[in-house]
């Protein structure tokens, strides 16, 4: 039998998060858990969680791994909270080494205990029951990104989105977008019927896609079909990343997702706080 996918769209986020699963011996990973945020209130929840802690339930399932494609900035990640609420073992790939060391910085709190027990190597293979997962180093929208590879199934994290929106941004500390392009071309490397699985959608008149062929993306990307060349998506890319935007939750966001989702520790009063570094961030007209 073959792995079972099912995907969870956090509309708030546009993240996708995926419970995959092996039916012969109910082992599970969930790839890219969100925990909800309300920013105004400075207020976690766990809804989108409990939504795949239902699913797990409801399927008879053990959670084996929590995989993270990278540390994201648009959501704080519930790998924690799924953890101890279901146990499995949090990964990421090795790299993530790099980014703590850079946003260790940023906020002027370096990273110690992380949280992630197991950093992945590229090509280096674990298992969900007898599932053979491939890490796949796919660097570019930040050093640390993996794709994750399950038969004839890719979780690329946001090293692509769907056809028609083409890449992410590679503008972020250690971003490169000579990397990326790179990064997306071995994944369409890949025999074109293979799947590949998102991890953001944000559709603008349509409704919200995660699943998408390595054919299709050749043939219809926006930004990386074939015959684009990576000198033409560099200069596309830079230029429309120097007119983005802050994501809404970036400074909250990365300072979780370097230490796997943790929280910082309460203080003495019994209460946690997030660093919101004033004027680090560039302006878009400033890049």
């Amino acid at each position: 039998m073959s792995a079972a996918i099912q995907a969870f769209h956090d509309p708030a986020t546009g993240t996708v998060s995926y419970v995959v699963h092996d039916p012969a011996t109910r082992q599970a990973a969930v790839i890219d858990p969100v925990l909800d945020y309300d920013a105004a209130a400075g207020r976690t929840a766990t809804r989108s969680a409990d939504t795949l802690l239902a699913h797990l339930r409801a399927h008879g399932l053990t959670l084996q791994w929590i995989l993270e494609t990278h540390a994201h900035a648009d959501h704080l990640s519930a790998a924690p909270y799924l953890k101890r609420q279901a146990g499995g073992r949090i990964a990421i790939g090795e790299h993530i080494r790099t980014v703590q060391a850079t946003f260790g910085r940023f906020y002027n709190q370096p990273v110690a205990e992380d949280g992630f027990d197991q950093l992945l190597r590229d090509g280096e293979t674990l298992h969900i029951g007898h599932l053979a997962v491939t890490a796949l180093l796919v660097p570019g929208h930040t050093p640390a990104d993996l794709a994750y590879h399950v038969e004839d199934a890719v979780f690329v994290g946001d090293t692509l989105f769907m056809p028609d929106l083409g890449s992410a941004r590679a503008d972020f500390p250690g971003g490169d977008a000579s990397q990326l392009y790179r990064s997306m071309r071995r994944l369409l490397a890949l025999p074109p019927e293979t799947r590949l699985f998102v991890c953001h959608d944000y559709p603008n008149g349509r409704e919200a896609r995660w699943q998408t062929t390595v054919a299709e993306q050749r043939a219809g990307n926006i930004h990386v079909r074939d015959g684009v060349t990576e000198a033409a998506f560099v200069a596309m890319r830079r230029a429309r990343d120097a007119t983005l935007g802050a994501p809404a939750l970036i400074l909250p966001a990365l300072q979780v997702n370097i230490r796997a989702g943790q929280m910082p520790l309460a203080e003495d009063n019994g209460v946690s706080y997030l660093r919101i570094p004033l004027n680090a961030l560039p302006n878009a007209g400033d890049r």
